[in-house]
């Protein structure tokens, strides 16, 4: 579709702001020009591809980067968000996090082809003057989504004690297909890999629990691993060609950990593959990465289930990458009845009520907790742990050092960075903490169109971020009794784009913020609305909903350095507290949201309103898939949106309508697709 002069003003205005003002801090032709430097493509995803493109001088910080695309073959262009403009944000934890965002540009393309290939033009722009080559056009292709190849040997797997007809070649448990030999005892590491890649391993229906307490080859247990009962899978596939492991089709296949620490340890495979697998009984049902010291790539988990499980999946390795995590089913061991907080006197006032215990146990701790580039983690439905889906933490990446001053990664490093990561399409509910953290992660992280219900802490956790974009795109939030957003330790980088958030959100330590095209509907947690704490005079919010909790003294607060160009640390300076009563005065006394409005519980069709206070309800967990979310005929918040390139294409009426679900359209799909 070719670009609309809608699109293309909007499209202008995005970049605008992400330029940061015309305002110079110096007069120096010099500094303030800018010159292009290293483009970098990140790692393809399914539906999205990231990019960034290093840069020096434009210190007044008005160059920009607009961007359009166009399938290969195309004749039309069509136009994506500007790239987002970072330079001097520093993410400061004392002893763990301190780095400073490099001058740069960085973005993302979204909701493309899989498996396609896209020609993506990037246009430096600067008043100031551009020093060298201003246009990037690139070719790439989205990564397509992993699939048992052919040509391959296919080896039949059957649970011990069954007697019927097989197929051949046939093996009694998965550890004799996988290896050519499958003893037990002292010769259990004795073992090498028969599979190759695009080897396919099909397992047939029963359980496969392994006694691992008993000594010796003794097939009535299918002893064939050490003691600990870890499936050790060292054999390496290919991206094209990956080692499938796969339910043969007969019915369900179950793998019992019997309590095992760790069921699979995958960290010495590469590009290995499960399909339509019943992981339970285990603390991690499948280990790929430990920081610092090994890991895997490619790994592929679908269509399968996890319960009884603490950790389903897990890498904290950086040098993982490409993960393929889709339509599975994640089952922690928390009760499923009752929302709890981990922390804090709000929570302590159910310590003991109906067998709550406070604090209450981590039985489960995350569901999908993973690190490094590349990662997509899609239409799985996940419920009863600590946290959902996780970026690991980590501390400051690979490549710089926390304690010698803000850094960031070194190039020979950048292939380790936690880049180009992509959550969506996840119904995800009750957890003490949160329900997405993208905590530790760097560049190109998309979060969109997940729903996050039953979080007892912040269900849109940034904790910290290092430099962004992060996106936030068409979540919807409800019942969040700790508030929305929880961002920290600076946190830059961060947009929110088209969400539906059914309680507060405060930031309490951000930079380089951006909200559009929100609604935010008060639980009560706390009296104010909407509380912003930003370390850039350039964060901004517009166009937005808000209810304001009835009776509350300050429904707002914008807590901004002086100066659209100013930058602090967050730590030896602090950004001056504002509150205000009114929308209206806090929009003419700061210059955000002069474009947004006032909005209800009843301009939606069905979301009953949620009081934290109400200690009868507050731990009640709600189920979405009962609710709807959807606008209401009439409602305020159709049509007053802002066009935001490659956000709000396809939207009905004269703009946009706030919120995760436009107005008239199908619903996404939360959750697996099968």
């Amino acid at each position: 579709m070719p670009i609309s002069r809608h699109a293309s003003v909007s499209g202008a205005l995005l970049a605008c702001l992400f330029a940061l003002s015309t305002q110079a801090q110096d007069n120096d032709p010099i500094t303030n020009s800018i010159t292009p430097g290293e483009f970098v493509i990140n790692n393809p995803t399914l539906i999205n591809l990231g990019f960034e493109w290093h840069v020096e001088g434009d210190s007044n910080r008005n160059a920009a980067v607009a961007v359009s695309f166009r399938k290969v073959g195309d004749n039309d262009w069509q136009e994506a968000m500007p790239l987002l403009r970072l330079n001097g944000e520093v993410t400061f934890q004392e002893n763990i996090w301190n780095m400073v965002a490099p001058n740069m540009f960085a973005g993302s393309i979204l909701d493309l082809e899989e498996g396609t290939a896209y020609e993506a033009r990037f246009e430096m722009t600067d008043p100031d003057g551009v020093n060298g080559t201003a246009t990037q056009t690139v070719t790439v292709s989205t990564r397509a989504e992993p699939m048992p190849a052919e040509g391959g040997a296919v080896y039949h797997v059957y649970p011990v004690g069954y007697e019927g007809p097989r197929e051949e070649p046939s093996f009694t448990g998965l550890m004799c297909a996988y290896n050519y030999r499958c003893g037990a005892g002292d010769t259990a590491p004795g073992g090498r890999p028969r599979v190759k890649p695009g080897d396919i391993i099909l397992m047939h229906a029963g359980t496969y629990a392994y006694f691992y307490e008993f000594y010796a080859n003794n097939t009535r247990y299918n002893a064939t691993t050490t003691f600990e009962g870890t499936h050790y899978l060292t054999a390496d596939g290919t991206a094209e060609r990956p080692i499938v492991i796969k339910a043969a089709g007969d019915g369900e296949v179950i793998i019992d950990g019997r309590g095992a620490f760790n069921l699979f340890n995958v960290k010495a495979a590469d590009y290995n593959y499960f399909e339509g697998i019943t992981f339970r009984n285990t603390d991690i049902a499948i280990w790929a990465g430990t920081q610092f010291i090994a890991g895997s790539k490619g790994l592929t988990v679908k269509n399968s289930r996890f319960e009884d499980v603490g950790l389903g999946i897990f890498s904290n390795w950086s040098g993982s990458s490409d993960f393929t995590i889709l339509d599975n089913v994640f089952i922690g061991r928390h009760d499923p009845d009752k929302l709890i907080g981990w922390v804090g006197a709000f929570w302590q006032q159910f310590g003991g009520v109906d067998g709550q215990t406070f604090p209450p146990l981590m039985s489960s701790y995350t569901a999908v907790r993973l690190y490094g580039p590349g990662h997509v983690v899609a239409y799985n439905h996940i419920q009863d742990f600590h946290d959902g889906i996780d970026v690991e933490t980590y501390g400051n990446p690979d490549g710089s050092h926390a304690i010698e001053g803000p850094q960031y990664p070194t190039r020979d490093y950048w292939h380790l960075r936690p880049v180009a990561i992509d959550f969506y399409n996840n119904y995800m509910s009750n957890f003490h903490d949160n329900a997405i953290e993208i905590d530790g992660s760097l560049h190109n992280i998309r979060v969109m169109r997940n729903m996050l219900l039953n979080s007892a802490s912040h269900p849109m956790s940034n904790q910290p971020t290092g430099g962004g974009p992060v996106y936030w795109i068409r979540n919807i939030v409800y019942h969040a009794p700790g508030g929305a957003t929880r961002m920290t330790s600076g946190a830059p980088g961060v947009l929110y784009y088209n969400n539906t958030i059914f309680t507060e959100s405060v930031t309490g330590s951000s930079a380089n913020l951006h909200w559009r095209n929100n609604v935010i509907l008060g639980q009560n947690y706390v009296p104010a609305i909407f509380n912003v704490t930003t370390n850039t005079g350039y964060s901004t919010s517009d166009h937005n909903g808000f209810r304001p909790n009835p009776g509350a003294e300050f429904s707002f607060h914008w807590n901004a350095p002086e100066g659209a160009m100013t930058l602090i640390d967050g730590v030896n300076e602090t950004a001056p507290r504002r509150a205000f009563a009114t929308l209206e005065e806090y929009s003419a006394a700061t210059g955000q949201d002069r474009n947004s409005i006032l909005v209800d519980y009843d301009d939606f069709v069905n979301v009953p309103a949620l009081d934290a206070q109400d200690l009868t309800r507050v731990q009640r967990v709600y189920d979405g898939r009962v609710l709807d979310f959807g606008l209401v005929r009439g409602s305020a918040a159709i049509d007053s949106g802002v066009h935001i390139p490659n956000v709000t294409e396809g939207s009905n009426g004269n703009a946009p309508d706030l919120g995760a679900l436009e107005y008239g359209q199908d619903l996404p799909i939360y959750g697996p697709r099968n």
